[in-house]
């Protein structure tokens, strides 16, 4: 992980909505979203709201809004459904063998509902539709460790001795269950690391892919995607390499742009081809300040046959960045799979600060996803490899109560409403309102709006003619779903 800082919001002063009194809530084992009240049929409108000083956690508001014919002076949101862009594929987490193990050290009783929570879709759950899982180690397991370890001197590049077993104690079972919860879950698997002896430094941290190596580590990945499918899960898309650029991980390898190109056009391309997979491949998987490294492997059409699209972290750079990639390659797709809050963050900073620059800013820059970093970690924020990331955040912490920290709302004011396939349609940003407009598979519109101002903010969303006015306070955030 590559650190970074947020900017701290300017709260304002709390107010009373024009549509009524906000009710609040902890942000503990208490902050499970409550059951929506009865759908209002005076309201048109679901209005979904966190407040930047948690007084309230993704709680549904019984305002009355309604569309209607009027006019006035407040600043306006005008949605265009004729105006569309990308399909969105879902929202969600990586699932980190810490993750895993802290889930699987819950009662069983707890860990259903819990996971139920998480990944059902239905009025009372958020229904997360994305996942991102590691292939291997990531620096957030309990140890290191790949499918095919092998003592000192002795490689096997016929992978004799390739195996899931490191993943079945917890990772397997805690990933089956989710799927029994939601078997329509998108799945994309991520290597932080070849096995060590495919590599010039024999070592799982650092060091590059041998060429002599290239062919075995297709063929490795091919067996990943295979095996898994044999145990009923189905690996939707790879990325080549977590974090290319960054071999300081533990573990990590470091890939350089034409490494990634010529192991894609001459192994793990004509590998899945050959294997009859249908597994998307995905490119680069690293910060938006290089966009010319994924632009240069799409360059060359050779590669270019096999990948998808290409994935961001906004470690570095400007999130932007992703449609100077779009542009540059307008048939292949924008991903969005990492980015963490830290245990030292200010709640109300980084809810905005990943509102406007992930869910909105993100999806207003072609990605068909967003996936925050860590799903599940202990009061320690483990576990964690030796190196590995110790002041991660994750979306829900386990202990003797379950603590839903800020990435849990930043992803649930998304995923319970934009379900995969919905479409990105036209919206205005205006003044201090960051938005992002979609319209599901069935026909609803979902408006998510920050207040990335200082002081509280009356707007009105418009669509078709009318207007809806309501309001948000300082640092706020809002989904409008009708």
């Amino acid at each position: 992980m590559i650190a970074f800082t947020y900017k701290n919001k300017v709260l304002g002063l709390l107010f009373i909505l024009a549509a009524g009194w906000l009710t609040g809530c902890s942000d503990s084992d208490d902050a499970k979203p409550a059951p929506p009240p009865p759908p209002s049929t005076s309201s048109q409108v679901e209005f979904w709201l966190t407040n930047a000083d948690k007084s309230v956690l993704f709680a549904r508001q019984t305002a009355s809004l309604n569309f209607k014919t009027t006019t006035n002076s407040n600043p306006t949101i005008t949605i265009d459904t004729t105006t569309t862009y990308q399909s969105i594929d879902g929202f969600g987490y990586t699932l980190t063998g810490g993750s895993a193990l802290v889930l699987s050290q819950m009662g069983a009783s707890d860990r259903a509902k819990l996971l139920e929570e998480l990944f059902k879709h239905d009025e009372a759950n958020i229904g997360i539709s994305y996942l991102r899982l590691n292939l291997g180690a990531s620096d957030l397991s309990a140890s290191v460790y790949s499918y095919n370890d092998r003592p000192a001197g002795q490689p096997d590049p016929e992978l004799n001795y390739f195996n899931l077993d490191p993943d079945r104690l917890y990772y397997l079972p805690v990933l089956k269950e989710i799927l029994a919860v939601n078997p329509n879950i998108t799945l994309l698997a991520t290597p932080w690391s070849p096995p060590a002896w495919m590599k010039t430094n024999n070592s799982p941290k650092g060091g590059s892919l041998k060429p002599e190596y290239y062919e075995a580590y297709a063929q490795y990945l091919v067996k990943y995607i295979q095996a898994m499918q044999q145990e009923g899960i189905i690996v939707d898309a790879l990325t080549v390499q977590n974090e290319p650029l960054h071999d300081g991980n533990n573990p990590s390898m470091h890939m350089s742009a034409g490494e990634q190109a010529n192991f894609i056009k001459n192994n793990i391309g004509p590998a899945l081809r050959d294997a009859g997979l249908a597994t998307k491949l995905i490119i680069y998987d690293h910060n938006a300040d290089r966009p010319d490294y994924p632009i240069s492997i799409l360059n060359d059409l050779e590669a270019k046959q096999y990948i998808d699209g290409s994935a961001f972290h906004l470690y570095g750079g400007n999130i932007e960045s992703l449609s100077q990639v779009k542009a540059a390659h307008p048939d292949k797709n924008i991903y969005f799979t990492e980015q963490y809050t830290g245990v030292g963050g200010d709640f109300g900073g980084d809810l905005g600060w990943h509102i406007r620059n992930l869910i909105v800013g993100a999806t207003r820059n072609w990605s068909r996803n967003v996936l925050e970093w860590n799903l599940a970690a202990n009061q320690s924020n483990g576990p964690y490899t030796n190196g590995g990331c110790n002041t991660c955040l994750p979306a829900v912490t386990i202990g003797n109560n379950v603590t839903r920290n800020v990435s849990y709302y930043i992803i649930a004011h998304a995923a319970k409403f934009v379900r995969p396939g919905s479409v990105r349609v036209g919206s205005n940003i205006i003044g201090s309102l960051q938005n992002v407009a979609f319209q599901t598979p069935d026909g609803k519109k979902v408006l998510i709006v920050l207040n990335d101002g200082s002081a509280a903010q009356t707007f009105n969303i418009s669509h078709k003619g009318k207007v809806v006015t309501t309001a948000l306070n300082a640092g706020s955030v809002g989904t409008y779903v009708w």
